[in-house]
């Protein structure tokens, strides 16, 4: 008889980087009401229309992607702290082994630092990826979307050019290495 194979949560961590600040400054510069504040963790409450950050936490980890490529730490290990709300995701069977060397993958190909660009490979596009790899569902379209809804009005438009050169990189993480496991 084959034994069943394990289930691993896959939780999405939510961070709003404007720290409600966004949400206040919404209707002034985006012409639109920005959604409630976030809920906390565990509660998946649509967050603040703010500049969000997401990762990965799965295998006791959290995966996430900046300017500096893949990184980890241990959950909420990065100076952001404590996320402003977590989504549960479900559960996956990949094992950490062929996770790690997906992750290897992405981040030698898709996912590199210098492929980084704030409105359109981001975080969130890491997030999304990786959680359609581990679970098959992506994360809420309210993140994914949260771009495209900020490029189409005219202070997005006016602020893209300055915008698009911003690199963020969260704090407190370690760049991911399969090497040298996940230093």
């Amino acid at each position: 008889m084959e034994e069943p194979l394990a289930l691993h949560p896959v939780k999405l961590y939510v961070y709003d980087l404007s720290k409600g600040m966004a949400r206040r400054l919404s209707p002034l510069m985006l012409g639109k009401s920005a959604a409630g504040a976030p809920t906390p963790a565990p509660v998946p409450a649509r967050p603040t229309r703010g500049l969000v950050h997401t990762s990965i936490i799965v295998h006791k980890d959290e995966f996430f992607y900046g300017s500096g490529g893949i990184s980890s730490c241990a959950p909420g290990g990065t100076l952001l702290g404590p996320p402003d709300s977590v989504v549960d995701l479900g559960n996956t069977e990949v094992t950490e082994e062929i996770f790690l060397e997906y992750l290897s993958s992405l981040g030698e190909s898709m996912f590199r630092g210098e492929s980084y660009n704030l409105f359109e490979h981001n975080c969130n596009t890491f997030s999304n990826e990786v959680a359609q790899f581990l679970t098959g569902r992506k994360i809420p379209s309210y993140i994914t979307d949260l771009p495209a809804e900020v490029l189409a009005t005219p202070f997005g438009q006016a602020l893209r050019p300055l915008l698009d050169s911003v690199q963020i990189q969260p704090p407190g993480g370690n760049t991911f290495s399969r090497h040298n496991g996940q230093s």
